[in-house]
């Protein structure tokens, strides 16, 4: 493995950006760090991957991602242990989702020693960019989509693997204030919906913006045949304590199947937790939330990690739910998740991959 990562071509800035950000006042993917890697795929094969200063591309209008959606993406992160090395998060998982989503979208799949190689000399590139801030990470961007010019509807036989990083701090600041989406729908079972592909993130746009115009955060999409069950939140899975009972929709093709979301549900198990897949009504989280039994709600996903949720909205009705404490199921997962990541407990499923 180490002959693919020492043969990667690097083209280093001579121009930083990295003193021009505030590390102690970092929003969500606005800063991109100084490089990124690029591998062209052609002639059925991945050439060999290069880094290169971050910075724009010159692309066809014709391409194929930009007329028929062959576009899908990844997100994960790097952090900074107590003892000086880089850890990414569950690696092999990520790789895994990722081929899935290629797999749908009919594009070609990335090998795991590409994929390893290729992120492992971006992050030592760039691991001055990796923020020690409690909270903070590096967030990692793998983009994969098609680049072959013409215009008629086909595959695509070239492609473009990208992998961008970014220091940031906490997705969300406040508990969320959600919406139950009764209307339009993100994904419907037999489609794309647990890909991470572009299509996906587009048409769930309109609905999240009318939801924040009526002052709600995200939305809580619900399935596309009845709208009577809670399938995921607008950028992450959803979880609902319910009589002492850590309870989440059980994973659909409608539905993504979260790292972080499993993450949780393993560590609940191993605290002795009881744990639940499967449907999540509506009309349940209304009884639920009214006999006094729905004591928490909060997103999970890369991104946001642990996302505590305040109110959730039902046919135009809140529903407050208690205020999180740090006895609080969501908090005591999200210290042992952030514990093990950090490299204060110990590593016992072996999610870390180090960086030395």
């Amino acid at each position: 493995m180490e002959t693919l990562q020492h043969s990667i071509k690097i083209q280093r800035t001579q121009h930083s950006k990295l003193s021009t950000v505030d590390f102690n006042h970092l929003e969500f993917g606005k800063h991109i760090s100084d490089h990124m890697l690029v591998v062209d795929y052609a002639e059925g094969k991945w050439g060999q991957p290069y880094i290169m200063p971050y910075g724009d591309m010159t692309l066809s209008p014709a391409m194929l991602a930009l007329h028929y959606g062959q576009a899908i993406f990844e997100g994960m992160k790097a952090y900074k242990t107590t003892s000086g090395n880089i850890t990414v998060f569950r690696l092999k998982r990520h790789h895994e989702r990722m081929n899935r989503s290629l797999d749908r979208m009919c594009m070609p799949p990335i090998p795991y020693e590409l994929f390893e190689q290729s992120l492992r000399a971006l992050i030592e590139v760039d691991r001055s960019w990796i923020p020690s801030t409690e909270g903070s990470s590096l967030y990692i961007r793998p983009v994969v989509f098609a680049t072959e010019a013409r215009l008629g509807v086909k595959i695509s036989d070239h492609y473009k693997f990208v992998i961008m990083t970014s220091p940031v701090g906490p997705y969300y600041s406040k508990p969320l204030r959600v919406k139950v989406e009764e209307t339009y729908v993100r994904a419907a079972e037999g489609g794309a919906g647990f890909a991470k592909c572009a299509g996906n993130y587009g048409v769930s746009f309109y609905p999240t913006h009318m939801a924040r115009k009526e002052g709600f955060d995200q939305v809580l999409w619900t399935d596309a045949k009845e709208h009577k069950f809670i399938d995921e939140a607008g950028t992450m899975n959803v979880m609902f304590v319910i009589d002492g009972k850590l309870v989440t929709p059980k994973l659909t093709t409608a539905i993504l199947d979260g790292i972080t979301r499993d993450s949780i549900l393993t560590l609940a198990k191993d605290m002795n937790l009881t744990v639940e897949e499967r449907k999540v009504s509506i009309d349940e989280l209304i009884m639920a939330h009214q006999k006094g039994l729905l004591t928490e709600a909060f997103g999970a996903g890369t991104a946001a990690i642990v996302a505590p949720i305040a109110i959730i909205n039902i046919h135009g009705h809140d529903y407050t739910l208690p205020p999180t404490t740090e006895g609080s199921i969501q908090q005591l997962i999200k210290g042992k998740l952030s514990n093990m990541r950090m490299g204060l407990e110990a590593d016992i499923h072996q999610w870390n991959y180090t960086i030395h």
